[in-house]
């Protein structure tokens, strides 16, 4: 559990840093919510692009989007979605 709230946190400052996102809660565990700068993307564009890397997200109301990482989530899966969020 410590693994998957450590990549937690590092997708956290990958989104920190992306000008598509507004804002990032604060990651307490393996449960990451954010939401789209909509002056760069909607929401529905971004999961769009997500889908479009077979990654799947889901809002949780409110403008916000969640991501959970778990134990079937790889180091290799981590690497290439922060990569693909760097590049989106």
């Amino acid at each position: 559990m410590a693994e998957d709230h450590l990549k937690a946190r590092e997708i956290g400052e990958v989104l920190q840093n992306l000008a598509y996102i507004k804002k990032v809660e604060p990651i307490e565990t393996n449960i990451i919510i954010f939401e789209i700068n909509e002056t760069h993307t909607t929401e529905a564009g971004f999961v769009q692009k997500l889908i479009k890397n077979d990654i799947f997200i889901i809002g949780v109301g409110q403008g916000k989007l969640r991501l959970v990482t778990h134990l079937d989530y790889t180091d290799a899966m981590h690497d290439e979605f922060l990569k693909i969020l760097r590049n989106l």
